[in-house]
């Protein structure tokens, strides 16, 4: 279901004007019509990445082979100066035309009917973005086949019968995964506006290319920052304090370094940034969901989804985000969110439209069966690089 009709659908206080580009990823990862109806398909991603990023491409056939299932790569390189190190290596870049990415959106659902016999089932989407000096962009974006999450998932849905749909709770009722390839003709779509946390991208070039002027400048973008508030409230990251803070912070960093148009000399500054944040960690080494290795650089703060304007209501666990970065040429691979605390008890909603009281319970939770430490949701940067070559 598009994230357009579900937030007319909700009529949350939360609401409130903002970016087209924010407000896809702070409720939906879907942005555009899906291509075939998909009764309570809304997958509320962890973006955190504020651009529009859309993509191109066919899926030819299924593939059920997860790469989280392959051995682990060698050590890239010592953990503790893995920031300093992308921050040096990534200066290295150079500017072309267009910044092009290319990103993959997935969340990972459990089905079944029990914590004993379910298995999960990895939702995706793909997204192209295109976006010159000057702020025009291009975008295009494909509906990915859903698969079981690992090989273990793949076993048990075999024992299932191996369905091609697939049936998950969400709070407003049952909802529907496809286990099959979709054909749809991709067009590039101009956006002549494109925008990065209110930034243009003339603005986001002009940014400090020095960790301390950088982040003096991002406190005064103004936002709504929090993770969850009855009210939407709009001020500069300069009011936050602690926590909330540093959730900003890494929010836009995060765009710099993957979503908009920067150049190298910025993203350094943000990588240096980054480390000179309070209870940011670097944690080792691990996989993204390409299989890329890369190291983890875990953020201090707990459900740090921008749950915001649909989800925010609704959310009874806890989660923990973490990036993935190759250090060697200083690229952000990876965003993921991992669950901290499982959904538990009950929470009160607002009435609905008809003026009856409604309960959110765990039965309703998509990751209801989600264990502290596995990925709930992700958002992997396939491509995210400067390039002269145009869009198709």
């Amino acid at each position: 279901m598009d994230e357009i009709d579900a937030l007319r659908q909700v009529r949350t206080t939360l609401a409130r004007q903002e970016n087209p580009d924010r407000l896809a990823l702070r409720t939906n990862w879907r942005s555009g019509p899906p291509p075939r109806t998909r009764r309570g398909f809304r997958v509320p991603m962890l973006s955190m990445v504020a651009t529009a990023a859309l993509v191109a491409g066919t899926v030819a056939i299924i593939s059920l082979t997860s790469d989280r299932d392959q051995p682990a790569h060698e050590v890239l390189h010592e953990p503790g100066n893995a920031l300093l190190v992308a921050a040096t290596n990534v200066r290295k870049g150079k500017i072309g035309t267009y910044w092009h990415t290319t990103r993959l959106a997935g969340k990972i659902y459990a089905v079944g009917e029990s914590a004993a016999d379910h298995y999960k089932v990895e939702a995706r989407m793909r997204y192209d973005l295109w976006t010159d000096r000057g702020g025009k962009s291009c975008f295009t974006h494909q509906d990915l086949p859903a698969r079981p999450w690992t090989a273990d998932d793949k076993r048990k849905w075999q024992r299932a019968g191996a369905p091609m749909k697939v049936s998950f709770p969400t709070e407003v009722g049952a909802g529907t995964l496809f286990l099959e390839a979709t054909k749809r003709e991709q067009t590039c779509r101009e956006n002549s506006d494109q925008r990065f946390f209110g930034m243009t991208p003339e603005q986001v070039a002009a940014l400090p290319t020095q960790p301390e002027q950088l982040e003096n400048a991002l406190l005064n973008l103004d936002g709504n920052w929090e993770a969850y508030a009855p009210t939407a409230t709009k001020q500069p990251i300069r009011a936050l304090r602690g926590d909330k803070r540093v959730r900003a912070l890494s929010d836009v960093a995060g765009t710099l370094l993957a979503g908009a148009p920067a150049p190298p000399e910025v993203r350094a500054a943000a990588f240096r940034m980054l480390a000179t944040l309070p209870g940011v960690k670097v944690e080792g080494e691990t996989t993204d969901s390409l299989g890329r290795p890369g190291v983890v650089i875990s953020l201090p703060v707990e459900t740090t989804v921008p749950l915001g304007l649909y989800t925010a209501p609704k959310q009874l666990g806890t989660y923990r985000r973490q990036w993935i970065i190759n250090p060697g040429n200083g690229t952000l691979l990876a965003m993921r969110d991992v669950v901290a605390t499982p959904p538990h008890g009950s929470r009160r909603l607002p009435s609905g439209d008809d003026g009856k009281p409604r309960r959110l319970t765990v039965g309703t939770q998509p990751d209801r069966f989600h264990k502290p430490g596995e990925v709930s949701e992700y958002e992997t940067y396939e491509v995210a690089e400067w390039t002269d070559t145009a869009p198709n």
